[in-house]
């Protein structure tokens, strides 16, 4: 979709749009593609958007957020943040002793975890088999960390890399979204439960690792 009418607009490039609604550029440009924002088609191919379109279209989208569960709210964010951080180099100590194979494992693992946490705090009831898979994941992120040669409070620090992207999206939810506090309230208890699943299982991992 492209939008012809330029008089008098002001036009921002796809970073800097995505910027504004405070979405990640590849969000952006699948709600261009999907036709839910106009845009311009620049000769090179370049897509612009203009600020009208865009903080109108910011306005609406948060109204219709008033209107969905918080779970759903809080995933769409939680997506954009993780994905950028999963695409960004990783300066903790314990991060420089892996090699690039247990590099690729760990950032799948965080991939795996953050779909468990969106299956999870989606299902009120009947989810046993995802805090099961949850502690595979801590497990797999055990034995990574044994295999590097790691300590217990390293391991523990590269099991919770995504951990404060969760829950600092949740933190953030009131002040940007129409959510009563109690229900972010149950929505982080329910990231918590089943993280905690995950770290405890690194411990284990690494008792039973003593033991034999």
């Amino acid at each position: 979709m492209s939008n012809t009418h330029t008089e008098a607009r002001t036009w921002l490039p796809l970073r800097l749009a995505a910027a504004r609604l405070n979405v990640h550029p590849t969000t952006l440009r699948r709600w261009a593609d999907n036709g839910d924002i106009p845009f311009l088609l620049t000769p090179g191919g370049h897509r612009r958007f203009a600020v009208s379109d865009i903080d109108e279209f910011a306005s609406s989208r948060s109204q219709r957020r008033a209107l969905v569960p918080v779970e759903q709210v809080w995933a769409e964010k939680a997506l954009t943040r993780t994905r950028h951080a999963l695409s960004q180099p990783v300066s903790e100590e314990w991060f420089a002793e892996m090699t690039d194979d247990h590099r690729a494992r760990h950032r799948q693992l965080g991939r795996q975890l953050m779909g468990l946490t969106l299956q999870y705090i989606s299902s009120e009831a009947g989810n046993g088999h995802l805090l099961e898979q949850a502690r595979e994941v801590g497990y797999e992120y055990g034995k990574i960390s044994i295999e590097v040669g790691l300590p217990l409070t390293d391991a523990l620090q590269a099991a919770i890399y995504f951990r404060d992207e969760l829950i600092e999206v949740a933190l953030q939810l009131p002040g940007s979204t129409q959510i009563r506090p109690e229900d972010n309230l149950r929505l982080m208890r329910r990231i918590n439960r089943l993280l905690n699943v995950v770290h405890l299982a690194v411990a284990e991992t690494y008792e039973q690792s003593k033991g034999g």
